[in-house]
């Protein structure tokens, strides 16, 4: 694939208030191709906005020479946070298993919003806590190579990954804009608080969770009774053998479907648009993340 052929467009929830010169409408006036509105010419204004059809029309109603200017929505510059969740449960599985290949998912998915964040003349930021208690943040810039190129991170961030990342985009200062978009990366098999969604939606920004649950072992489980099932501890890299009861196997579905469930309702409540991806293949991802954008259109367009 080329790099047009991988990237989505970024639709944001409302109109950005960023920097000039991007690929987005804003909220402000100013040079762009969207149309604001019109109002009555003021010297000084730019003779190239006059709207000359308009200005006819109301001189020959008047009687008058008056003439009429067509304002844009500036077009700015978005900014972009890819939160990555590098617990060593999201090392899980190796691209050899058919199962969900989280490392691969999660690294098109990064990229693929990188990508899209260049198409649009944005700025893209990067913050995991890969090493541990130590946050590893790039800020959103234009250098989109910043952190693509860097060394694979490894996997030994804390089980509340997600929560330490959004305090500390809490703590910036100076704060991210309105508008900013964060995607969040991650299986949410540990849920961040629901005060976290609630505080980074009231800052206004634009928070996507990306959710990378197998579907087989994470949105439900199979009866995997009377067989002996090999497990892997991700944080030693030990495998065992478990044998599960029937009933055993019951629960565990039972629990991860609640999860689900509840996860869903979650997003829902506070009106966010997840992207869930099942899948390692990078056509797959990028399918799920036009998908996303679209339908935000369609909600914006009603």
């Amino acid at each position: 694939m080329s790099f047009t052929d991988v990237v989505f467009p970024l639709t944001p929830r409302r109109r950005l208030i960023g920097l000039s010169f991007g690929g987005m409408r804003s909220a402000r006036r100013g040079a762009g191709s969207d149309v604001a509105g019109s109002r009555v010419y003021r010297p000084g204004d730019d003779i190239d906005t006059i709207d000359w059809a308009a200005s006819a029309r109301l001189s020959a109603a008047r009687g008058t020479d008056e003439f009429i200017v067509r304002e844009r929505f500036a077009e700015e510059a978005p900014r972009v946070v890819i939160i990555a969740d590098r617990r060593p449960e999201m090392s899980l599985f190796p691209p050899s298993l058919p199962w969900l290949s989280k490392p691969h998912a999660a690294r098109t998915a990064a990229l693929m919003i990188a990508d899209s964040t260049v198409a649009a003349r944005g700025y893209s930021g990067y913050l995991d806590f890969a090493d541990g208690e130590d946050p590893h943040w790039r800020p959103p810039r234009s250098q989109h190579d910043d952190w693509r190129n860097e060394p694979a991170r490894p996997f030994g961030a804390p089980q509340d990954t997600v929560a330490r990342s959004f305090r500390h985009l809490f703590d910036l200062r100076p704060s991210l804009l309105p508008g900013t978009f964060v995607f969040v990366i991650s299986d949410f098999v540990v849920e961040p608080d629901e005060e976290l969604w609630l505080r980074a939606v009231e800052r206004r920004w634009d928070v996507v969770p990306v959710v990378l649950q197998d579907p087989t072992w994470e949105r439900s489980f199979p009866d995997v009774s009377g067989t002996m099932l090999p497990v892997l501890e991700p944080q030693t890299g030990k495998t065992r053998f478990l044998r599960l009861t029937r009933a055993e196997a019951r629960a565990r579905r039972e629990r991860n479907e609640r999860r689900w469930t509840r996860l869903q309702r979650t997003f829902a409540m506070f009106d966010l648009d997840p992207v869930p991806i099942s899948s390692a293949d990078p056509g797959e991802i990028l399918e799920l993340f036009t998908s996303w954008a679209e339908q935000r259109l369609y909600w914006r367009g009603r």
